[in-house]
């Protein structure tokens, strides 16, 4: 079976819900647009905007610690700076991120649905040419779904992939091949990325994504069976073009 893209993610936000594109322009040395661009800074944690610099995911809301964001379900639609957010399929809020007004109406919305997580307001973040990515690099993430599949395998579990919370999802490689494609070159359709790490899966993963419910152990289950922690690789735009599912991938020779 050729390799292809089945799925292509962003998450605007870090640590909320993905959105599931139809396709994405990509850029040389950048992100999936629109992915990581907004953080919710813990309370109390100072991030200068005018000259952001990566700092790690425990200053923000995440899954990592916070296991209650995955109730929630956002949207956020780029022409309107509108994220909307439900909880149980009910809309709880849509606040524009582009006024202050809309911006300090999430933070109060976070204060409540946290409060036995968090004292005080988290700080919405967002500062220009900015991603608040967990690698301090911009890249995106690439998951092999056969490797999923082994991973269900040995633990008998239906592992919803969307908890490696990736940009591309494939099929068609072997499991666990693609962790030896680092420093290797990749197409995937018109587009030619370069592999650059493995992802070292953290206790983010162990949060299922359909009941907010630390339900398995991912970092020690891969540990176990396979002698590392690592789902997936990260991989660094090399020319602009459009990516679609559907989109054949390649690894070069």
């Amino acid at each position: 079976m050729p390799a292809t893209v089945t799925d292509i993610y962003r998450y605007p936000v870090k640590g909320l819900s993905g959105e599931k594109l139809v396709e994405t322009r990509l850029s040389p040395g950048q992100t999936i647009t629109g992915d990581r661009i907004f953080a919710l800074g813990r309370p109390g944690f100072s991030f200068n905007i005018e000259n952001p610099v990566w700092m790690p995911k425990t200053n923000f809301l995440a899954l990592v610690r916070d296991a209650q964001l995955a109730e929630l379900t956002t949207r956020y639609d780029d022409a309107s700076n509108t994220l909307t957010v439900r909880l149980d399929g009910n809309e709880v809020i849509a606040a524009d991120l582009s006024s202050a007004d809309g911006r300090a109406q999430l933070e109060a919305f976070f204060e409540r649905f946290m409060a036995d997580e968090i004292s005080g307001a988290p700080t919405l973040l967002k500062a220009d040419g900015h991603s608040f990515s967990d690698l301090d690099d911009k890249v995106i993430s690439l998951i092999n779904l056969e490797s999923v599949r082994e991973l269900n395998k040995k633990t008998g579990a239906d592992t919803n992939p969307l908890r490696f919370r990736g940009n591309v999802y494939f099929n068609g490689v072997p499991a666990w091949d693609e962790l030896d494609w680092v420093d290797r070159e990749l197409t995937i359709g018109e587009m030619r990325l370069k592999v650059i790490k493995r992802t070292r899966r953290c206790a983010a993963t162990n949060v299922n994504p359909d009941t907010a419910i630390r339900d398995m152990n991912i970092p020690a289950t891969l540990q176990k069976n396979w002698g590392h922690a690592d789902l997936g690789i990260y991989a660094r735009v090399i020319n602009a073009g459009t990516l679609r599912p559907g989109d054949a991938l390649k690894l070069s020779s």
